[in-house]
């Protein structure tokens, strides 16, 4: 997660309700509550650690499921080449 380059993210069209438009690959996807936060965090250039603490304070849920939902959240935005 250290080595993430973020660029993009910055281009991102993101509503309120979790619509996410890339206008460089013009692929559209929703994400939740969760993704959404953790897309905003990114976006700031928040580390790991800084995003995993928010979200146990924010959904309040154990530092080890805010990693396991970090995680998996930017596996999912790799595979869409977004980072």
């Amino acid at each position: 997660m250290e080595n993430l380059d973020t660029g993009r993210l910055h281009n991102l069209a993101i509503s309120d309700t979790g619509f996410v438009f890339d206008p460089v690959s013009g692929h559209t996807f929703n994400t939740n509550r969760t993704g959404f936060f953790i897309l905003g965090l990114l976006k700031e250039g928040k580390s790991q650690d800084e995003i995993v603490l928010a979200l146990t304070e924010q959904f309040e849920v154990e530092e080890q499921v805010a990693l396991r939902e970090l995680q998996n959240f930017v596996f999912r935005i790799r595979d869409l080449g977004l980072v």
